[in-house]
């Protein structure tokens, strides 16, 4: 049963994520404004994840056991082999919402107002391809034939998608670009925490320091006008509810069944419900050109996801002189990441299952991930985030 849960539960997350483009577009027409929307969205998830949290207090466990020493808390996600966080990670965890994924939003959102839905989420998906160059760049991975094949058709897929627009609008892609820059960045800083925190918690502390942001920020600019019809509220809540919160929940229990390359192959499926929902809901059709371009975007984040693995490190991570791997699952990483060590085989180590559990801390989905998780997406959530 939980074979057949855990990839369900991804593409649930993923369909979740892939709807917050959706969300945006009918919140813009119900008068609401960017500003409103990133506020409420972000106050709203972290006040639901604080509640989250209250009720499920294993969820939030940092301590080696819920006993004796040892293993973390069941559900938990701590790494056993990582001390306890200190004030420096928790701080780190609020600064990556507060400055990263505040950011990032931002110009997601920003773009969506000039651009559509689908062609925005498969310029926002090209960040799992960003991610591999920056670790790369950044000494942390090695730049290998199959990843040069996928930076390859990932740019490729990027420019039809672009020239393949009837009206092409170059701010919102570069917002959109932007958006997808600044999410490469989130995911390569959380890098060095995703495994000491527990997942819900660190999404927890990520939303309430976006929110922190976007409050101050409508403090200083004279305020954010909250004076909404219903049909406003309704679809605000849907963003936080329904592509953040519920999309965050479902892809780390997915993830925990799965496995971080298989939860980042599912999660491909979600340009493709932004894709189909904006057809059905707001009348966008891809041409046949960016349908190509899309489909190139798509296969390039499957080629680092089937990658073969080897026992073995892959980049030396900043954490304790630990080693992270992220051979195949650096698109995954805003939802989720697998740390390993040298000469172990992640497939027989019995602490991967609770390291996998690391991962989006918002959804970019990819629209924001989200966003991992991107994370929609945004990517999602560590995102996410993509979203």
């Amino acid at each position: 049963m939980l074979d057949r849960m855990g990839p369900a539960l991804c593409l649930v997350s993923a369909a979740c994520f892939g709807a917050l483009a959706i969300f945006g577009k009918f919140a813009y027409d119900a008068g609401v404004s960017p500003s409103a929307l990133l506020l409420v969205r972000f106050a709203l998830a972290a006040a639901l994840l604080w509640l989250v949290l209250l009720v499920r207090p294993e969820l939030r466990r940092t301590d080696r056991s819920p006993g004796s020493g040892g293993d973390p808390a069941p559900g938990s996600g701590g790494d056993p082999a990582a001390p306890a966080p200190g004030v420096r990670v928790f701080a780190i965890a609020v600064g990556l919402g507060a400055v990263g994924y505040a950011a990032q939003a931002s110009l997601f959102f920003a773009a969506l107002r000039l651009m559509d839905a689908s062609p925005l989420s498969l310029i926002l998906y090209t960040f799992p391809v960003l991610v591999t160059v920056g670790a790369v760049l950044l000494g942390r991975d090695r730049l290998t034939a199959r990843r040069g094949i996928a930076l390859v058709t990932a740019s490729t897929g990027t420019l039809l998608v672009l020239a393949g627009a009837g009206s092409f609008h170059p701010v919102g892609a570069l917002l959109g670009f932007g958006s997808a820059v600044v999410y490469t960045v989130y995911i390569l800083v959380a890098d060095t925490i995703v495994h000491r925190l527990p997942p819900v918690l660190l999404s927890a502390l990520v939303m309430t320091g976006a929110a922190g942001t976007l409050a101050a920020r409508a403090a200083v600019t004279g305020g954010v006008d909250l004076r909404l019809s219903p049909a406003a509220w309704g679809w605000l809540a849907c963003i936080a509810v329904v592509s953040t919160v519920a999309a965050m929940l479902t892809f780390f229990a997915g993830l925990r069944r799965t496995g971080p390359s298989t939860a980042a192959i599912l999660s491909t499926f979600e340009p493709v419900v932004t894709t189909a929902l904006a057809a059905l809901t707001l009348g966008e059709f891809l041409t046949p050109l960016q349908l190509l371009g899309g489909a190139l975007v798509l296969s390039s984040v499957a080629v680092l996801q089937t990658a073969p693995r080897k026992a073995g490190p892959t980049f030396s991570a900043t954490a304790q002189g630990r080693r992270v791997d992220v051979r195949g699952d650096l698109a995954a990483h805003g939802r989720g990441g697998v740390a390993g060590e040298p000469g172990v085989d992640a497939a027989e180590d019995p602490r991967v299952g609770r390291l996998r559990e690391t991962g989006r801390t918002a959804g970019q989905g990819t629209g924001d991930a989200g966003q991992a998780g991107g994370l929609q997406h945004e990517p999602g959530v560590v995102a996410e985030p993509v979203g």
